[in-house]
């Protein structure tokens, strides 16, 4: 399952993003670092949807898990490329989705990676949304992250890597998801609960469900809809609560 017309639709959400760029493993990245004391060894991994960091919403996120006491890095996953809120009349999805598949994507989150565990980090939480959750549910199984959550998920195999998950993994698995949403469908999401569901997957399983919300909705949402709102706001606390518990 991979994209729908949803991927490409963003509500920019309202504030001043208070990070910092910076470069870790060669890579360029938004920081968000807590102003109260958290542990420098732990940090969470947010991978974005296809707007990256051109997308403020995607710097505003970072800010309020730093804003719950932890570090937060949101890497370049594009190389400068992402696509743009509003993309010119003559975008071509389909070159770009080729021009950012799996072979340019993961070396790109390996440096950074790699970076984190040169400064000293020795717990990382990976976080993430449409786009990124793919490589959340790869480094899950390389072994890389301490806990995982994803929220609408999209790229992945269904269910093969719901059953690849739950037998090589051992990062605890939060799925944030939602009523309507093409690349993780209802079907997909009771599959989730099947495979990995009723104490099946020992490390820790966990699915939100946000009736009203659509695909986006946990980070590009249209927030005067109460229901969105409350999903993502909800996806936002859930997540919170996971990582706290796992990190």
């Amino acid at each position: 399952m991979s994209c729908c017309d949803n991927c490409f639709i963003a509500v920019t959400h309202e504030g001043k993003p208070e990070g910092k760029i910076e470069k870790i493993g060669g890579i360029e990245c938004y920081v968000a670092t807590p102003t109260i004391p958290h542990p420098v060894e732990r940090v969470v991994l947010l991978l974005t949807d296809i707007f990256g960091l051109a997308g403020q919403n995607n710097r505003l996120l970072p800010d309020d898990f730093a804003r719950n006491g932890f570090k937060t890095i949101v890497p370049d996953l594009f190389s400068g490329d992402p696509i743009l809120v509003e993309p010119p009349p003559n975008f071509d999805r389909d070159k770009w989705s080729a021009s950012h598949g799996p072979e340019q994507t993961r070396p790109i989150i390996d440096k950074v990676v790699a970076g984190l565990k040169e400064g000293g980090v020795v717990g990382i939480a990976g976080t993430g949304y449409c786009f990124g959750a793919r490589y959340v549910f790869d480094l899950a199984f390389d072994g890389i992250l301490k806990v995982s959550v994803v929220s609408h998920p999209s790229r992945l195999v269904i269910p093969d890597d719901l059953k690849k998950y739950a037998t090589v993994s051992k990062a605890p698995l939060l799925i944030n998801s939602c009523e309507v949403d093409k690349p993780f469908p209802l079907e997909a999401q009771a599959q989730a609960d099947e495979i990995l569901g009723g104490g099946k997957f020992a490390p820790g399983y966990r699915r939100e469900y946000f009736a009203g919300c659509s695909h986006g909705f946990a980070v590009r949402g249209d927030m005067s809809d109460p229901l969105v709102k409350a999903g993502k706001e909800g996806a936002f606390k859930a997540s919170v609560e996971w990582i706290t518990q796992y990190l």
